[in-house]
């Protein structure tokens, strides 16, 4: 698919919020329920630093296939052009960070 600049409109949230936007770096906060999630997708430039607020999260990885579980204060880098998606992990709303670039932010959704 093609990559576009803003996939906000792909997801529902509880909440989204950017607390910087700059050049090639941007970070924004997610609040997800235990039923929604960040569907599969890749960016062409830039990596996704995850880092957990509260809740937990899952994340689930291609190439290579993997599963990555996170809890408050916990951290894992998804690098450029790598499939992930992102579900929450407990049984309550989970919130959490995600640092994005050095780069041109896109998001490739896939099908």
């Amino acid at each position: 698919m093609e990559a576009i600049k803003d996939a906000s409109h792909l997801y529902e949230v509880e909440r989204r919020t950017q607390h910087a936007a700059r050049p090639g770096f941007r970070i924004q906060e997610l609040q997800i329920s235990k039923t929604q999630k960040v569907p599969w997708h890749n960016h062409n430039n830039v990596q996704d630093t995850f880092y957990v607020l509260s809740g937990q999260i899952r994340i689930f990885l291609q190439e290579p296939k993997e599963e990555v579980r996170l809890a408050p204060g916990e951290t894992f880098t998804v690098k450029p052009r790598r499939p992930h998606l992102v579900i929450n992990g407990g049984d309550g709303s989970a919130s959490f960070l995600v640092l994005q670039g050095i780069g041109e932010y896109d998001f490739v959704p896939l099908v």
